[in-house]
């Protein structure tokens, strides 16, 4: 799921998934972060699901896929559109 907040100069979207699904450490990795796995992990929140929040221009549209363990890639299905094999996000 993702949750936007409009700022003045930018878009805060937070990358949220359930606790647990799927199981173990997952990061969100896209065109704005070089595609580099590790660079943005989803972090335990209070209310028990994982997130990351990333600020990125707004007016965009972005590239982004989940990477889960054991090398399971897939996509945010509330992201709506998509490019080839990845969610597309617009800002």
């Amino acid at each position: 799921m993702l949750e936007r907040k409009l700022r003045k100069d930018r878009t805060e979207v937070a990358f949220v998934l359930p606790a647990g699904t799927p199981p173990g450490p997952v990061g969100v990795v896209g065109d704005f972060n070089g595609w580099q796995p590790g660079t943005h992990t989803l972090r335990p929140r209070k209310d028990g699901k994982r997130a990351v929040t990333i600020a990125l221009a707004s007016d965009s549209t972005r590239s982004f896929r989940y990477l889960a363990a054991g090398d399971y890639w897939f996509n945010d299905d509330s992201a709506g559109d998509h490019e080839g094999p990845n969610s597309r996000l617009h800002t």
